[in-house]
């Protein structure tokens, strides 16, 4: 079964093209990485493919279901990690954890939460409202909540940023656990050095357009790593 599949793809913000034509098919089981420079369009290709932004032009289906037509539904069936952290302000953390849970219908609830409140070493800030969490902590917070039905597919939005180097190896070890279960993952990074440990295929967005697509090996030919075969595709193009 195909986890993605996407054709002619195109966003248009007035005079701005953010997507242009792309097309992208991802097997289940997969661990995908999507990186290019900053304004490339890997953010709103994301956002089409969860539901949180309408395509100009193109289809898509994630995990069959058509993210334009049934936004709720493809939310329900994923897990999504935004670039940008954004609990409630007004909520304490566990409080956040509980709301995600409910609406989610998450079986044995109490212990998902603390679970995943352990895994992140979130216990002294149960009862912290949100607002008053630091950057680090808020994205935790909205890993735990990405993870707490146990999705069959992960969309991650640049995961491991503001965490230490403590935490970004949790959540890489995470990663590797699940993919290996037999989850998919889609992962937008800048971190290429972590992306080249995680991905099995990996694409290459520049100008709305993807420039290059396949494993990590064939993206690198005779590059040192995956850093170098990235600045050496988008240079070319440029």
């Amino acid at each position: 079964m195909k986890a993605i599949e996407a054709r002619g793809l195109g966003k248009r913000f007035n005079s701005v093209v953010a997507l242009d034509g792309v097309d992208l098919d991802l097997d289940s089981g997969q661990f995908f990485g999507l990186f290019g420079p900053n304004g490339a369009g890997k953010t709103t290709l994301l956002r089409i493919l969860t539901g949180q932004l309408a395509p100009t032009t193109g289809t898509a289906r994630v995990l069959g279901i058509d993210p334009a037509r049934e936004p709720l539904k493809v939310k329900a069936a994923i897990g999504i990690v935004p670039e940008v952290e954004s609990p409630p302000s007004y909520l304490t953390a566990a409080e956040y954890l509980y709301f995600v849970g409910r609406v989610r219908e998450v079986a044995n609830l109490q212990r998902a939460i603390d679970r995943w409140i352990t895994f992140f070493d979130l216990d002294g800030t149960r009862g912290t409202i949100c607002r008053d969490l630091s950057k680090g902590t808020r994205q935790k917070l909205m890993l735990a909540a990405a993870f707490l039905h146990d999705p069959d597919l992960l969309f991650l939005d640049e995961p491991f940023i503001n965490l230490d180097p403590i935490y970004q190896r949790r959540l890489k070890d995470f990663l590797l656990e699940y993919h290996a279960a037999g989850h998919t993952v889609f992962m937008c990074s800048h971190l290429l050095e972590i992306a080249e440990k995680l991905c099995n295929q990996v694409a290459i967005i520049d100008g709305g357009r993807l420039i290059a697509r396949g494993s990590v090996a064939e993206l690198r030919k005779g590059d040192k790593d995956l850093e170098a075969a990235f600045l050496r595709l988008v240079g070319e193009r440029r």
